[in-house]
């Protein structure tokens, strides 16, 4: 995927998780990209606490596809996925991952939220814990505020 693929992915993975706070859930958001780096298979935004984009969209897209077919695409997400999302990737063998936002970033926006207490455990932690080489790129600068602008609103109106 090069730049301006990933720089569009990553703001209509924004644009899902801006559609997602508009439901009252919060703001994060997913997209699976094949491995042409242009086709779009699928999108989710968060459902609850325990059922994040990330998850769910892994857990669809293991049920919709097969193992080589998914070791060829990119799950999209707005914010690095937490280490239940990041296993979860893993176990539907997604090859690929990009991130506008690190985690790190999260919790400076979040601070001690009950809704979202923040794993300090970076993505490529859990990925290098198994036995799969999966292809991680985040955090991407040139999105960094626009994901950012939506969590700062969110977090600080009492979400």
């Amino acid at each position: 995927m090069n730049r301006d693929q990933q720089l569009r992915h990553l703001r209509r993975a924004n644009e899902v998780a801006r559609e997602t706070m508009a439901k009252g859930r919060h703001p994060f958001g997913a997209i699976l990209v094949a491995a042409d780096g242009e086709t779009v298979l699928l999108e989710h935004g968060n459902v609850d606490t325990v059922n994040h984009a990330e998850a769910v969209l892994a857990r669809v897209a293991a049920h919709r596809f097969d193992a080589a077919t998914l070791w060829g695409c990119t799950l999209v997400t707005t914010v690095e996925p937490c280490a239940m999302c990041a296993a979860t990737q893993y176990w539907a063998h997604i090859g690929g991952l990009l991130y506008g936002m690190s985690e790190e970033r999260l919790l400076e926006l979040t601070g001690n939220h009950a809704a979202n207490p923040t794993l300090n455990l970076p993505c490529r932690s859990i990925f290098a814990a198994g036995q799969k080489a999966i292809a991680v790129s985040g955090p991407v600068p040139e999105v960094e505020a626009e994901i950012a602008a939506l969590h700062s609103g969110f977090w600080q109106a009492g979400a």
